[in-house]
């Protein structure tokens, strides 16, 4: 299995809106195409949203057809323009 460590600072103020967007919208998708997810945490001093995710197989590949999905594609709002910087991290066993 791949994991990745996603980590965003979310726009200040808009943490909780934020995980309502995730929880309704990217946690059931990404569930919905295979991925493990585990997490989310939220430090609320620094408006820090983080969660891990894995996949059975090609975990990029998998990841890039996430955002290619019509699915992904017609978020309406995107949770995403609530992230106002992100740190992206492929995580393998030690």
């Amino acid at each position: 299995m791949q994991f990745q460590l996603r980590e965003y600072t979310i726009a200040m103020g808009r943490l909780d809106d934020f995980v309502a967007e995730w929880r309704e919208h990217l946690l059931p998708l990404r569930l919905s195409m295979g991925f493990g997810v585990l997490g989310p945490w939220v430090d609320r001093e620094t408006d820090r949203f983080v969660w891990l995710l894995g996949f059975d197989g090609d975990g990029r590949a998998a990841d890039a057809a996430y955002y290619e999905s019509p699915e992904r594609k017609a978020f309406d709002p995107d949770p995403s323009r609530l992230i106002a910087e992100s740190r992206v991290v492929w995580l393998e066993p030690a």
